[in-house]
């Protein structure tokens, strides 16, 4: 599925696509070069999944945890500056994939034989005129 982006405001819609989408599927990858709008994605969907916590980049932290109006748990993942997937695993990568809440993973090209067997891909291609092509594909 692609969709199209043309201005910031149109983000809530297209949010509420990717959420549709996904249905059931917990993990999503986002992809796209530095400043493509990973992280500004993210916040649009976490808005449409009601999260009450402020929605930012956890490049160095690797994870942050926001909680929802419901008392759901979503993490999101930044793994821009890790070294080696040891890292990643040592923070208990797998149990946060098992957790059943969504994982929003960032740079998710640095692990990969550590991605599950299931996961939305997400990605972000800029345009011309700041416009963004956003495609979807999941991967079973």
């Amino acid at each position: 599925m692609e969709l199209f982006c043309k201005v910031l405001e149109e983000l809530p819609t297209v949010a509420a696509q990717i959420v549709a989408f996904a249905q059931e599927e917990k993990v999503w990858l986002f992809n796209g070069e530095m400043g493509a709008g990973k992280t500004t994605l993210i916040k649009a969907v976490c808005e449409q999944l009601e999260v009450i916590d402020n929605v930012s980049s956890p490049t160095f932290s690797i994870v942050n945890e926001y909680l929802t109006r419901n008392n759901k748990v979503i993490y999101h993942f930044d793994f821009y500056r890790i070294k080696n997937e040891r890292e990643v695993v040592e923070i208990g990568i797998e149990e946060y994939f098992d957790s059943g809440n969504y994982c929003f993973l960032e740079w998710a090209s640095l692990i990969p034989s550590l991605l599950p067997t299931s996961y939305l891909n997400i990605d972000i291609e800029l345009l011309a005129n700041n416009h963004r092509v956003i495609k979807l594909r999941k991967h079973e």
